[in-house]
């Protein structure tokens, strides 16, 4: 530029310059806007967070099954138990799928229920209850299988177990029609019949026969009037007779 013209500086200006008002305007704006600021970076932190959290647990083996845990099992053998919950190695604890592995364990005969639970970090908790044995029913020469009290068929013995007596139906099972009448009429038997009890035969539903000890025999009938006929049959016990009547328990017949 020419002398004769003119000479521009630019000058920072001093701060007493701005208006008090005025910074105090611009102090509440920077305020607001830092303050708007927060929640979202918080938001996005969470995010990050949870993210790399959700990676470690379904996409990682850090907390994968490491520990297959068996509980309630009497005469089941828990490897059994572990070999049916069949979980791939280094599956992540949380992506089991314990409606699977409850099925596979329930498929097991001796299982009557099971509750599957995650133990963390790395442990599958598998809770048993097995069926209890109220009966044996003969399947074959020298075989019998033991059956709760539904009439289902979980394990084979050769031997009935003392304090079982025997069931014998043409096709022991739970959808048997005899079986669920043998197995009505046992729930309704007095402690003393229970404990002289040898075996229940069900030719047909209204041909049911308790065998007891001394080769004594109880005429049941069918499985109606169970107390009645437990009540009248246990009080003559103590009688010297071969064969008890109960089919018409207001009309017993003794011999």
């Amino acid at each position: 530029m020419s002398a004769g013209g003119r000479n521009w500086r630019l000058v920072r200006a001093n701060t007493d310059a701005v208006p008090s008002s005025a910074r105090r305007f611009m102090a509440r704006a920077r305020r607001r806007r830092l303050r708007a600021a927060v929640p979202w970076a918080v938001a996005a932190g969470v995010l990050v967070v949870a993210g790399a959290l959700t990676w470690v647990v379904y996409g990682t083996s850090v907390l994968a099954v490491r520990q297959v845990k068996v509980v309630g099992v009497q005469t089941i053998d828990p490897v059994q138990v572990e070999q049916a919950v069949d979980v791939p190695p280094d599956e992540p604890l949380a992506r089991v799928d314990l409606g699977a592995v409850r099925a596979r364990v329930r498929a097991i005969p001796a299982v009557d229920r099971v509750t599957v639970k995650r133990g963390w970090p790395s442990t599958l908790v598998v809770e048993v209850v097995e069926r209890t044995a109220v009966a044996a029913v003969p399947t074959g020469p020298g075989k019998l299988s033991l059956i709760d009290e539904t009439g289902t068929p979980y394990r084979e013995v050769t031997r009935r177990p003392d304090g079982l007596p025997l069931i014998r139906t043409a096709a022991p099972g739970a959808a048997d029609l005899n079986t669920r009448s043998a197995l009505k009429v046992l729930g309704a038997l007095s402690p003393e019949l229970r404990e002289q009890l040898v075996e229940i035969s069900v030719a047909a539903p209204a041909q049911i026969h308790l065998q007891l000890t001394g080769n004594r025999t109880v005429v049941w009938g069918d499985d109606t009037e169970n107390d009645t006929k437990s009540r009248v049959a246990t009080a003559l016990l103590k009688k010297a007779h071969q064969e008890i009547d109960v089919s018409a328990p207001l009309v017993v017949t003794i011999r």
